[in-house]
């Protein structure tokens, strides 16, 4: 192999990432008795996680004895405009509340009814109050909660360690390892492992605004592609329709759905509350159509239909966007929330406190006063890793994967809530699945020591080029390209005049070129990343042509209405030869007696 040092190590399941399904995937694997490593490539807890505030959605009946997991499923299946895995949805639904009480065990601190059980808040897209919570901080409650655990059972933890690539053994065409970096010192890291379980997150750091933090490059998603994995689902980006857009410094930042589930309200520049504007066919018979009737619901849900200001993420994002391009938006380009006009400062206080200090701190407004302004922000990437809905397995030997880097469950739209239950109820099915395969190999694969080789160099290039672009520069122009080509409104011009830009970048990535050594050089991590990046940009942009419709988070300006037969068919892609390919494929058949569910629509 190469002559640089290498450190190696061998556990029988390794899992990169060290957010919610990671650290589940951990704790599962764990106690089925394999050894278990998780790689973190932030500081251990620093997992975007944390900026799920809302709650988690699970089906548990302890507000509305009303619900129960068909209520959550047709749901979840709707807010994904009926592409999800049917499957994949039933599981969730189904599993949601074990996985909540679960936590509990663990020692996670829920907010309380009158009554002693968990509280449940309403959310967009959800029938009923459904979501378990900790006031706005629900996600740093779960990690908090799984890394006790997981240190109990001694989970070995790799913090601020980058993985780059994935090993395959070239005989069985099996995952064999993986190979990285410390990012302190830029030392390199070998890991043997019979399984690996990708628990990355997500992808928004391609786009200009968005609420992922820097770690958000979509590492697990073009790992996975390069290793010969199948996507599926890469057109559908969500964009969360409240993020900050004031002062600069934050635009983008999460602004959780909490706010309207508590009662607050989007408003334009003439102060009218437009989402009655905005109410889709399919959600029309279950939908205020009055502000009257809205707030008779916030007080008692049997009075009337659920506010348009909970509609599924998609559709409130796209009528934002509308309302600023007609000219009624914020002096900052956004719209209002307000529910300082609606709730005492005391309550606000209570139910939204990281709210509170979010704003008061970084944007110097009081929420208990004075309106939000707020815009669609990058939150979120429904596409992922094609995996089997039982085991989380991919279509590559050995590899499997957990959150918001497998696709499947979301379709088109995920429902707010759904993504922390979504990291708890599959983590554990990717650990579970990983575990027994993992048992089933007595030794473990060979190692490709040619790759190796080839991997150290073309991650030490950056430093030997010269007189190259500088990797802050490329990642801007990528950024600043999805953003304005690729965004929330996508036409097919637009396009292919991402494709092109792709292909410019990635020209300029042959000679990107950064200063100094491997020492804490974040320029040489973002040189790498970028390769992530721009993989992951072609797979959206290539699927999002094909898809010549609007629907959930794709919305196709030259294309504006749903199509039935592309609502029949999911786009695969896959890497071949080095070149990424795109498959239409007909959805699972659902079975007829969940088909009942749907009677209604």
């Amino acid at each position: 192999m190469t002559d640089f040092e290498i450190e190696e190590h061998e556990y029988d399941v390794l899992v990169i990432g060290a957010g919610g399904a990671g650290l589940r995937a951990a704790i599962e694997s764990m106690a089925l008795g394999c050894k278990t490593a998780v790689v973190c490539k932030s500081l251990f807890g620093k997992a975007h996680t944390v900026m799920a505030e809302g709650g988690m959605a699970a089906a548990m009946g302890n507000v509305y004895s009303e619900d129960n997991w068909k209520v959550h499923f047709r749901d979840t299946m709707r807010g994904g405009k009926m592409l999800n895995n049917w499957r994949m949805a039933q599981i969730h639904a189904e599993e949601a509340p074990d996985r909540v009480l679960e936590l509990e065990e663990y020692g996670a601190l829920f907010d309380r009814t009158e009554d002693g059980l968990i509280l449940q808040r309403d959310f967009g897209g959800h029938k009923y109050a459904r979501l378990a919570h900790v006031g706005d901080s629900t996600g740093l409650e779960m990690i908090r909660t799984e890394q006790q655990k997981a240190a109990s059972l001694g989970v070995k933890v790799f913090a601020e360690c980058t993985i780059n690539r994935l090993i395959l053994d070239k005989e069985t065409n099996s995952i064999s390892g993986a190979i990285g970096y410390w990012r302190e010192k830029g030392n390199l890291i070998l890991f043997k492992a019979k399984a690996i379980i990708l628990a990355t997150g997500g992808l928004g750091k391609m786009y200009a605004i968005t609420s992922n933090s820097w770690e958000g490059t979509g590492d697990g998603h073009a790992m996975a592609m390069m290793a010969g994995a199948e996507m599926v689902d890469m057109e559908f980006v969500q964009f969360h329709p409240t993020g900050m857009v004031w002062p600069p410094s934050v635009k983008g930042i999460l602004v959780t759905e909490g706010v309207r589930g508590d009662g607050g309200t989007l408003r334009n520049s003439t102060e009218e509350r437009f989402m009655f504007n905005y109410i889709p066919e399919m959600f029309a018979a279950e939908t205020a159509s009055s502000e009257e009737e809205a707030d008779a619901w916030y007080d008692d849900h049997s009075l009337g239909r659920r506010t348009p200001d909970l509609l599924p993420r998609d559709e409130v994002a796209r009528a934002i966007n509308s309302e600023v391009k007609a000219g009624r938006g914020s002096p900052h380009g956004g719209v209002f929330l307000d529910i300082a006009s609606r709730r005492s400062a005391e309550y606000i206080q209570k139910r939204l406190p990281s709210m509170y200090h979010q704003f008061m701190q970084l944007a110097g407004v009081d929420i208990t006063s004075e309106p939000m302004e707020v815009g669609p922000t990058c939150h979120y990437a429904m596409g992922g890793i094609k995996v089997n809905a039982e085991t989380e397995a991919s279509s590559v030997d050995g590899l499997f994967a957990a959150g918001e880097v497998a696709g499947g469950l979301h379709g088109a739209n995920r429902l707010g809530g759904n993504s922390l239950s979504d990291l708890v109820v599959f983590g554990r099915r990717a650990g579970k699945g990983a575990a027994e395969y993992a048992k089933q190999k007595d030794n473990f694969s060979a190692i490709d020591k040619e790759f190796i080789d080839t991997t150290i160099t073309n991650m030490m290039k950056p430093f030997e080029n010269e007189g190259g672009d500088n990797p802050y520069a490329i990642h801007k122009e990528l950024q600043d390209s999805m953003q304005s080509l690729a965004g929330i409104i996508r036409t097919e011009d637009e396009l292919i005049q991402m494709l092109n830009k792709i292909d410019e970048l990635r020209e300029k990535m042959k000679t990107v070129t950064v200063d100094g050594n491997r020492w804490f050089n974040p320029g040489w991590h973002l040189a790498l990343d970028l390769e992530f990046m721009l993989t992951n940009a072609e797979c959206l942009v290539r699927a999002a042509i094909e898809r010549k419709e609007s629907r959930g988070g794709h919305t196709r300006d030259d294309y504006p209405q749903t199509s039935p037969e592309l609502s029949k068919v999911n786009f695969i892609l896959k890497q071949v030869d080095g070149k990424t390919q795109v498959e239409s494929r007909p959805l699972e058949e659902m079975p007829e007696e969940l088909k009942q569910l749907f009677e209604d629509d």
